[in-house]
């Protein structure tokens, strides 16, 4: 598997992230907890990935009510993996009742990243999760920069934010001689491509990484739905559908994913794997973020990497979902 540069950081990872945000249940929602990974299915999957080549995890301190970060952080110490990449993210608060809470203050910050280099052994990439509307956005910055300098973290990024919130971060490090984010990571997939008209230009002048999480809309952007087939109980649309892939199982996207399957059909591919290839050969994108629940569906990844899609071949499967 390629390495690639994570923007002007001076940090290469490999062109698939391993998602653990299923890891103890699915994201950071309190209700689904209990619905994703075992500690042990995510351990599985972890060897998994790095016998792939997979060198990067993404996890937050939210994920599964921290599960992400613990099972993570014990395959770490028990693997000794040399060469691995920790990215995690801080702010998002998942309280019991279901509701959420956001806390990108200088204290909270460096609470949480103190607890997670304890969970994880190191953190490499430290993220803020969401933003935040109440602590001012120097604050936030400062903290994460005084992390960089100090060591604790290597590089810091922000995630689900839009352009102006990027922009804010970028003219507030620049105005105090701040660090400057290394990478994005939001949601880019077929079915949701927001980010291209106004962020994703922005990522591209400043030499800023972009991983993007959701590559396959939650299972949508494959098989697994045409032809009449409803959704499994404990799929991630089942489980987790309203939530995080809301609007994504419709008749309307299905239509398109049948025409995607056309030309997966042509390439000897599968369409989970060719919506895969797409992602990764975006000219925004560093490394698309993957997170299989079972071995099978490292199929699509190992798909993915058996293709390259030209610039014509790139606008033919957009233009689908244009």
């Amino acid at each position: 598997m390629r390495t690639l540069p994570l923007g002007t950081s001076g940090i290469r990872i490999s062109e698939f992230v391993f998602g653990a945000g299923s890891i103890g249940g699915v994201g950071a929602s309190a209700s689904t907890r209990g619905h994703g990974l075992t500690p042990e299915q995510g351990l599985q999957r972890l060897d998994e990935a790095w016998d792939l080549g997979i060198d990067t995890i993404d996890t937050a301190d939210s994920y599964g009510g921290g599960e992400s970060e613990k099972t993570v952080g014990r395959w770490l110490h028990d693997r000794r993996p040399e060469g691995v990449v920790v990215s995690t993210k801080v702010g998002l608060i998942s309280r019991p009742d279901g509701s959420r809470g956001v806390d990108l203050s200088r204290g909270h910050i460096e609470k949480r990243l103190a607890r997670s280099i304890e969970r994880l052994g190191r953190v490499d990439l430290f993220l803020s999760h969401v933003p935040d509307p109440v602590t001012p956005v120097e604050e936030t910055v400062e903290a994460f920069s005084r992390a960089q300098d100090e060591g604790r973290i290597r590089a810091y990024g922000v995630s689900n934010v839009d352009r102006a919130k990027l922009e804010a971060v970028l003219r507030i490090a620049d105005e105090r001689g701040l660090h400057r984010p290394a990478l994005v990571e939001n949601r880019l997939n077929l079915l949701d491509r927001a980010d291209e008209a106004e962020l994703l230009p922005l990522v591209r002048r400043e030499g800023i990484g972009y991983t993007p999480f959701s590559p396959l809309a939650g299972g949508v952007l494959s098989e697994r739905y045409l032809d009449g087939n409803a959704p499994e109980a404990g799929s991630r649309i089942a489980v987790a559908g309203d939530l995080y892939y809301k609007g994504f199982h419709s008749p309307e996207n299905l239509a398109k994913v049948a025409a995607l399957r056309d030309i997966a059909w042509e390439r000897s591919t599968s369409v989970s794997g060719l919506a895969l290839a797409w992602l990764r050969d975006h000219p925004a994108v560093t490394a698309p973020i993957v997170a299989p629940r079972t071995f099978a569906q490292w199929d699509a990844v190992h798909d993915a990497m058996a293709i390259r899609l030209g610039e014509e071949d790139h606008a033919r499967v957009s233009d689908i979902f244009g």
